[in-house]
């Protein structure tokens, strides 16, 4: 978004609210239950504040990659495995290594592994929200 120093990249801040725009239809949309999942946004894009952050490391996975949640009508995801040992997936976007590059000092080399949904927090999700849905009907 920065190529330098407090100045704003026009084609990238254009994209940012297109995303942002396609955001809002998704978590505005007509649906009972509602869970956006979105990495931590820049505050120059003014997504509303998330209503719950997780962490893998809280689902039984070795890693530390903060996902923020959106969520409608659903509770927080409640962790079901702390670990206390781990490792970041991926690097705060600082210094020469950029995330998600072969470079990149985290565990995701790429693009495909660093948008990646971990399998604790999917499986918390199914049990956790289905189970919150069926108590409801």
């Amino acid at each position: 978004m920065y190529p330098k120093a407090g100045v704003v990249n026009p084609e990238r801040l254009r994209l940012a609210m297109e995303a942002k725009d396609f955001f809002f239809k998704c978590y505005n949309a007509k649906c009972n239950y509602i869970a956006v999942e979105n990495p931590r946004p820049m505050a120059i894009v003014g997504l509303p504040h998330p209503s719950d952050k997780v962490e893998p490391h809280d689902f039984g996975e070795p890693f530390s990659k903060a996902t923020y949640l959106w969520l409608k009508n659903l509770p927080p995801l409640m962790p079901t495995c702390f670990l206390s040992s781990w490792q970041t997936y991926l690097p705060s976007n600082t210094g020469g290594a950029k995330r998600g590059q072969k470079h990149s000092r985290g565990v995701a080399k790429n693009q495909k592994e660093s948008s990646k949904t971990f399998a604790g927090i999917a499986a918390a999700m199914a049990a956790q929200w289905s189970s919150f849905i069926e108590s409801a009907l």
